[in-house]
């Protein structure tokens, strides 16, 4: 019986080739075209090849030539005009849906005229267009805050809502004129701009996207202010899908507003990668440990102190440095004195931009120490700048991040033994330095970029 001969697959020839020492280099269509020739021979697989050859190249042309979902995003903040880790994920995570080229508008209280992002273009960037509204509005405020905030506009107070909840719903009305805009998918993030990203999917039909970086019952623990959790209530109901930016966050969402588990997809913060660390211009003698953050209760500054306190009782020589501002920052003032620690005490406010990296720098340690954190970047940014950190355990970053100290926010005695393991061992925070370091390489904002361009085309295709 005579042998079919098979002839060779031009893919396996040039592998072939190239093992040898050899180089075939066959353009696109005379590789096909061979490719076609040589299947044609097997009469049985022939339809099966032209079905697959066919397949291929309308996945192809469907994937080139798709449109990217246009995106129509509220928020609080945009850097450089931010006091908080929602601006920093803000821009990253646009930066990054840009790089995967996704047009998109942001909607702002704010926009600062000197913005680089502002109408972004490139050859493989899609354009991110900052957009503001004129409002009293800023990230964090308090309806206290608001209040003396409207006091000070003598003249112009008829043009602001004489509430903070009534500024929001005047905010929601002005945002309505964006909803004109061609978009696809509307993306909201956090309670403040829930009712603008409900006024404009009334508007444009278009699925509402709800980012949630922070509940109510994170920043006011079991004593919620009312009209804040029913505005947060109402934006996650009237929401197509939600994200969380932590399964811990997800848990508190399903938890305290009744929202299905399907309805939420948990979606990790990054950190930017940034350059090389260089060393800190400003050494403070012996060691140091920071608090970096809003001096609110949600954030654990007075357990921090209280652990200063216990570790200063054995390293009578560690400089303690806290740097924010926030409604308890007198309250720790006056704490630190009545401890008799103020000596050891240094309150840097706030700080920003470079400020931020150069106190990580200065640090031998980060430690933040939150009573609720739904994610929590800092970490992240310290490892970037080679600190290692303590964690709690009452936080997103915990579920991500491995290379780190962990401790109950209110065990001030573990929290206290684990700042002076840290800062006693050399080989311990050499460890948690490079460990940690190495482990951000990884956490780049073009993944949950992906995950949430994976979520719009789901919506955007119904």
């Amino acid at each position: 019986m005579k042998r079919l001969r098979i002839p060779h697959h031009p893919a396996a020839l040039q592998t072939q080739r190239r093992r040898k020492g050899l180089r075939t280099v066959l353009p696109t269509k005379s590789f096909h075209a061979l490719a076609v020739r040589h299947h044609a021979q097997y009469k049985p697989h022939k339809a099966a090849f032209n079905s697959l050859v066919v397949q291929h190249h309308a996945e192809h042309l469907v994937q080139r030539h798709r449109k990217k979902s246009r995106v129509l995003m509220f928020g609080w903040e945009f850097p450089p005009q931010s006091s908080g880790g929602l601006g920093t994920a803000c821009e990253g995570l646009t930066t990054a849906l840009a790089e995967l080229g996704v047009p998109l508008t942001f909607v702002v209280p704010h926009v600062h005229p000197g913005h680089p992002h502002v109408n972004i273009r490139g050859a493989s960037t899609a354009p991110i267009t900052l957009r503001g509204i004129h409002t009293l509005l800023t990230p964090y405020l308090s309806e206290a805050e608001y209040e003396s905030r409207i006091q000070d506009q003598i003249g112009n107070s008829g043009m602001y809502g004489s509430t903070l909840f009534l500024e929001v719903h005047r905010y929601a009305r002005a945002a309505e004129h964006f909803a004109a805009e061609p978009h696809d998918i509307i993306h909201a993030h956090d309670w403040m701009t829930f009712p603008a990203a409900i006024a404009a999917k009334r508007i444009s039909g278009k699925p509402f996207i709800a980012h949630v970086h922070a509940t109510e019952f994170d920043r006011s623990g079991d004593n919620p202010y009312p009209a804040v959790a029913y505005l947060e209530q109402q934006g996650l109901q009237a929401a197509d899908h939600i994200i969380a930016v932590s399964g811990y966050t997800k848990q508190k969402i399903m938890r305290h507003y009744g929202i299905p588990q399907e309805k939420i997809s948990v979606v990790h913060n990054a950190v930017a990668q940034s350059s090389p660390v260089i060393p800190p211009t400003v050494k403070l003698p012996g060691k140091t440990v920071l608090f970096l953050g809003r001096l609110t209760l949600q954030k654990g500054p007075d357990y921090f102190l209280r652990a200063a306190k216990k570790v200063l009782e054995h390293e009578p020589n560690v400089r303690f440095i806290i740097a924010g501002s926030g409604d308890m920052e007198r309250r720790i003032i006056e704490e630190a004195a009545a401890l008799g620690i103020a000596r050891n005490m240094l309150f840097a406010g706030f700080a920003k931009g470079s400020e931020v990296d150069q106190l990580y720098r200065m640090a031998d340690l980060y430690v933040m120490p939150s009573v609720s954190e739904p994610f929590g970047i800092t970490p992240l940014e310290a490892l970037r700048n080679n600190t290692p950190v303590l964690i709690s355990k009452q936080s997103g970053v915990s579920e991500v991040l491995k290379n780190a100290l962990r401790v109950d926010f209110w065990d001030i005695d573990e929290m206290a033994n684990k700042i002076l393991s840290t800062l006693r061992y050399p080989v311990l925070q050499q460890e948690l330095r490079d460990q940690g370091k190495a482990e951000i390489q990884g956490m780049t904002w073009r993944m949950p970029a992906e995950q949430c361009l994976a979520i719009y085309e789901r919506w955007k295709d119904g």
